[in-house]
């Protein structure tokens, strides 16, 4: 990425703002990525927000970014907490703990939960628990249910939502919605986008006695490339159908995603960084039940065929789909062990490192992993580092190599797949409406997260 010096003097912004007093907050020398350019610049922050860029004005604090890179905020659109239900695994507190060590500031946290979260009730609660214990941004999906399929429009309302999950095929948990009569019914109840696990349930039972028992390798032979395409062509007729927009999570197959530029105007979709990062060929031997995730990791050729279409500029976001089980229940011999890996705070630097490795460029990740979710789903003030946003920043040395040793690792689950990779990039701060809430691996004082706000559910503050 190509710089340009900071501008020498102050700008007409700047100029008015510091009549009205210092900033709070400034960002000092880095390397920031903005809308339009990549610029060494200062940034300065007020009262949580972006107040100025460029220009020299005084700050109450000063953070000095020399050499380093300031990201937008980054955003993970899929996260298991596990709380309520399963807290041994994970729990807000430090799922949220591990995801600001990574340099992500703001998450969706996904509703299989136990209970499940399908209730304004189950919402409440999960926010009530989220208050001074989550460390980044948060909102919460609302799980698609046969007993709540006609109310989806008024749950997706609810503050602090991020909209509607439907599992097509079965995963962790019990929320499934597997006929199309009951998804068409979801989806003909409400507005805002659906975000769907999209594998066929069918197809599921049909090939369980394609699993090999110890094998994990099997995994993807029983849910193939057929058990995601078949599931994607169905929620897209529907959609169609319906006049819906769709988001299809975590893709694994080339197929799905011609399919899926094939109906832009109703289908976004997102893939994860471990889609990206393993092939099967080397990941199961290696790992074994360790690899093992919903969808599944696949080959060698699956995971070239994603990176062609990101080439093409055709999958819209990034998310983690960190799902963290026991060591012990990973452990049991396949098929007993349960599918799902850790994957928030490994997000950043994985990708970075294939930005190291020229397989994508910074801005298509900034899009990917910020300005993407912002635009996807409503998201009110984030996703940019504009005047007026929100002052969430991912600051990142994109020169260090580094080793994401175990030690590192905040998930309460106790393991990573990618514990001892040396990659290119590390996150150094995490600052989330202008709170340093993490440097260099030091944590604030105090979790400092609020409910993410959405132009869905959200009503400007009257004047005072």
């Amino acid at each position: 990425m190509s710089s340009s010096p900071t501008s020498s003097g102050p700008t007409p912004g700047s100029v008015a703002a510091q009549a009205r007093g210092s900033y709070d907050l400034v960002l000092k020398g880095g390397t920031v990525v903005l809308p339009d350019a990549t610029v060494q610049t200062d940034v300065y922050v007020r009262d949580g927000l972006i107040a100025a860029i460029g220009g020299q004005a005084d700050a109450g604090r000063t953070v000095d970014c020399t050499g380093l890179t300031i990201l937008p905020g980054v955003i993970d659109t899929q996260v298991h907490f596990r709380e309520p239900g399963a807290e041994a695994n994970e729990d807000l507190e430090s799922g949220s703990r591990s995801a600001v060590l990574g340099g992500v500031t703001g998450v969706f946290e996904m509703p299989n939960t136990r209970p499940p979260t399908a209730t304004p009730e189950a919402v409440a609660y999960k926010l009530s628990r989220a208050k001074h214990r989550m460390w980044c941004d948060h909102a919460f999906y609302v799980g698609a249910t046969v007993d709540n399929a006609d109310q989806c429009g008024e749950l997706e309302k609810l503050p602090g939502t991020a909209g509607i999950k439907v599992f097509m095929g079965s995963s962790t948990g019990n929320l499934l919605i597997s006929e199309d009569d009951m998804l068409e019914r979801v989806l003909r109840s409400g507005m805002r986008r659906v975000a769907i696990h999209a594998e066929d349930e069918a197809r599921l039972k049909e090939r369980m006695d394609y699993r090999v028992e110890g094998d994990p390798s099997s995994h993807p032979v029983w849910r193939d490339d057929e058990t995601a395409l078949r599931a994607t062509t169905r929620a897209l007729h529907l959609a169609r159908k319906t006049g819906r927009r769709v988001h299809i999570l975590h893709i694994t197959t080339p197929a799905e995603l011609e399919l899926i530029a094939a109906n832009r105007d109703i289908a976004t979709c997102e893939l994860t960084p471990q889609h990206l990062t393993l092939a099967g060929e080397e990941a199961y031997p290696r790992l074994g039940t360790l690899a093992q995730m919903n969808p599944p990791i696949r080959s060698g050729a699956h995971r070239d065929g994603l990176w062609h279409w990101v080439s093409q500029g055709m999958p819209d976001i990034i998310g983690s789909d960190h799902a963290p089980h026991a060591l012990s229940a990973k452990e049991k011999p396949y098929p007993a062990s349960p599918s799902g890996m850790p994957g928030v705070q490994t997000l950043l630097p994985l990708m970075l490192d294939h930005v190291a490795n020229n397989r994508l460029t910074l801005r298509r990740l900034v899009d990917m992993t910020s300005a993407g979710p912002q635009r996807l789903f409503g998201l009110v003030r984030k996703g940019r580092i504009a005047v007026g946003y929100d002052a969430d920043f991912s600051i990142v040395d994109l020169k260090s190599r580094w080793t994401m040793e175990q030690s590192w690792m905040a998930s309460r689950c106790g393991w990573s797949p990618f514990a001892g990779q040396t990659v290119t990039g590390r996150p150094v701060g995490t600052i989330i409406r202008g709170n340093q809430v993490m440097w260099e691996g030091t944590l604030a004082d105090k979790a400092l997260g609020e409910p993410l706000r959405f132009d869905a559910t959200d009503r400007p503050q009257a004047a005072r």
